[in-house]
C-alpha cells in the first residue's frame, strides 16, 4: 500500500482520492491523467482488499473519491466498496472494471457505488465524473 497523505482540508477543485487497483500500469496512467485534469491529492493506493480495508480503518474524512477495481490481487473490490460506504458515507465511490456487465453494475450499485465504469469503454466518462467530484 502506498500512502501519500498528510492531513488536508477539503477544498473545491481538489480531488482527495484513494485508488484500489491491482494493475500498476492502469493505476499509474489514471493518476497521471487525473493530475492533468484536476488538482489531485492522491491519498494512496492499494492492490488488494486487505490493503484497502486497512487504509479505510484510518481513512481521512477529506477523502472525496475512491476508485475501486472489482478483481484485485487478493480479495475483491466488492468488499472494499461495502466497507468504504460505511466508513466514508460522503465520498464518491466509483467502480472501474473490465467486467461492467449489467449484473455487475447492479451489484456494485446495490453495495454502495455511486457509478460504475467500464475500463475499456468508459474512461472519458470516468474522467468527466472525477472532474465533477473535484468541483462539487
Amino acid at each position: 500500500m502506498n500512502s501519500a497523505s498528510s492531513p488536508h482540508s477539503v477544498s473545491a477543485g481538489v480531488l482527495h482520492c484513494f485508488i484500489v487497483e491491482d494493475s500498476p500500469v492502469i493505476c499509474s496512467n489514471l493518476v497521471e491523467t487525473l493530475h492533468e485534469l484536476v488538482e489531485l491529492d492522491l491519498l494512496g493506493t492499494a492492490e488488494s482488499e486487505e490493503e484497502a480495508v486497512t487504509w479505510l480503518l484510518k481513512a481521512p474524512s477529506t477523502c472525496n473519491l475512491m476508485i475501486i477495481d472489482v478483481f484485485l490481487k487478493s480479495g475483491t473490490g466488492i468488499e472494499v466498496l461495502r466497507q468504504a460506504r460505511q466508513k466514508l458515507p460522503k465520498a464518491a465511490l466509483v467502480v472501474l472494471t473490465n467486467y461492467a456487465t449489467a449484473d455487475m453494475r447492479k451489484r456494485c450499485l446495490k453495495m454502495g457505488a455511486d457509478r460504475v465504469f467500464d475500463k475499456s469503454a468508459e474512461l472519458e466518462e470516468l474522467l468527466e465524473y472525477c472532474e465533477e467530484v473535484a468541483h462539487a
